[in-house]
């Protein structure tokens, strides 16, 4: 089973997707990558949703990757006398560290490390940036503030501090119980929400080590500061977008988003477009005309993957979500301007073997138009290093390795088969030769192009490019 498309579609699973035939259902219609929010739902409900995930590689026999996606710290306010308040422009009002239930003049904030962090002047936004205060006034325990924008406020809503870095890790104790659960079930994907610095990755990368791949939550203005640390340190980045919008001006994402497609792009890292994408199908069984350009614009700029959220977890119409943004994913790569587009926006490669080799495929694909590309690869580097190149051919990645298949469902272009190790040269082309043919890639008389690392099954050595011709 394949793809006839080269960026990828993540779903997240939820009530709306909970049982086995709509999981299923969701992938048939084109899911590559599921999505298991551990903001949502016990643990016990994302191990059944995944025991029916790895039943679905076994009867589909091909390989599914799954995404744990960590709450991260919430930031909330505590109560109000009634449950909910006006606050008015103008007015002062005070945040402290009293659990006593808030009113129109104050509100608990029992986070001791906002308070830390702030200056005078730091701007505070108030459920999803509905309200905004600007601080006069702070110590350990308090701030006092200016509403600047008004308007009702309700029991424990979010706080955002967008412009300061905040002293918290982005793993909290409920994050680190649910990373150990998800490892030990075998998520392939772990996103790390709240992260705001190099450093952060480098806290969860000391527990994850190799059993997972991280990928990066970029939500907090602050990370984007260290852009090209965060995509060097981990193995994908998401574009959060609805959290990206909340603390910046709405009108600053979409230059953030461009400029992040293209650092990943640049590293070799996948990358992942999230947040509203369809968000009228929640609603609705068609999506918007602006929510159609939305996708296919990450497309246009070479996303690994785009991601629904409420779409198909919550939604009224989550299967005709998926199938939409096939659609639309579809329509875009066969249009005359997707190779263009891609092509200008290539970086160069790195002054690497791999890299060397990598590019010199791109550029065979380009001249010879072979059937597919063929990597052997056990870690993943392979396929990335030839994923980044963007060829105009599909990526038959070959592995020994389960993980490494089902983490590149992530990937932009790839088709990971599981296959025996190779010993030698003639046995690789022979492997490849046949694989790409019993996946519907290639015929007789068709070329491939197969890149490998020697000796093989050494990490990171790709250094060999060979053109073979499927043999009758």
């Amino acid at each position: 089973m394949r793809r006839a498309r080269n960026a990828k579609i993540v779903a997240t699973l939820g009530p709306a997707t909970s049982d086995d035939s709509a999981i299923r259902a969701l992938f048939e219609r084109g899911v590559d990558v599921f999505r298991l929010n551990f903001s949502h739902g016990a643990q016990s409900d994302h191990a059944q949703r995944l025991q029916t995930i790895r039943r679905l590689e076994k009867d589909f026999d091909r390989p599914i990757g799954i995404l744990l996606d960590l709450q991260g710290p919430k930031l909330r306010l505590g109560t109000f006398s009634g449950g909910k308040v006006q606050l008015d422009a103008g007015a002062r009002f005070r945040l402290d560290m009293d659990k006593t239930s808030g009113d129109a003049h104050r509100a608990p904030l029992l986070h001791p490390e906002i308070f830390a962090a702030l200056r005078t002047g730091t701007e505070l936004l108030l459920d999803d940036g509905k309200l905004r205060l600007r601080v006069e006034r702070h110590g350990a325990d308090f701030a006092d503030t200016t509403v600047i924008v008004g308007g009702p406020i309700s029991d424990r809503k979010g706080v955002n501090v967008p412009s300061v870095v905040l002293p918290l890790s982005p793993l909290t104790a409920k994050d680190r119980d649910d990373l150990d659960f998800g490892l030990e079930m075998g998520v392939d994907w772990v996103a790390l929400s709240f992260v705001q610095r190099p450093e952060d990755i480098e806290e969860a990368r000391a527990i994850i080590g190799t059993r997972a791949w991280i990928m990066a939550k970029l939500e907090k203005p602050a990370a984007i500061e260290h852009l090209d640390e965060i995509v060097a340190l981990s193995d994908g980045i998401m574009v959060a977008r609805g959290d990206l919008g909340v603390e910046l001006p709405p009108e600053q994402v979409p230059e953030l988003q461009r400029l992040i497609v293209r650092a990943c792009r640049k590293g070799g890292k996948p990358v992942v477009v999230a947040t509203q994408m369809l968000e009228s199908m929640i609603a609705s069984p068609v999506p918007t005309r602006a929510e159609v350009s939305d996708v296919a614009t990450a497309i246009y700029d070479g996303v690994d993957a785009v991601m629904l959220s409420a779409e198909s977890a919550s939604g009224k119409y989550p299967l005709e979500a998926v199938a939409m943004m096939d659609r639309i994913i579809t329509r875009v790569e066969n249009s005359a301007s997707y190779r263009s587009g891609i092509d200008a926006t290539h970086g160069p490669s790195q002054s690497t073997t791999a890299d060397a080799v990598c590019a010199s495929l791109r550029n065979v694909a380009a001249q010879l138009s072979p059937a597919a590309t063929v990597t052997y690869t056990s870690s993943g580097f392979t396929s990335l290093r030839a994923a980044r190149e963007r060829p105009a051919v599909p990526i038959l990645a070959l592995t020994p390795a389960i993980t490494t298949a089902r983490r590149l469902a992530m990937v932009w272009g790839v088709h990971a088969v599981l296959a025996a190790d190779i010993h030698d040269v003639g046995e690789m082309i022979e492997c490849a030769s046949r694989t790409a043919r019993s996946e519907g890639f290639a015929k007789p008389g068709d070329d491939v192009v197969v890149v490998a690392g020697l000796p093989f099954g050494h990490s990171g050595t790709t250094n060999l490019l060979h053109v073979a011709r499927i043999a009758d």
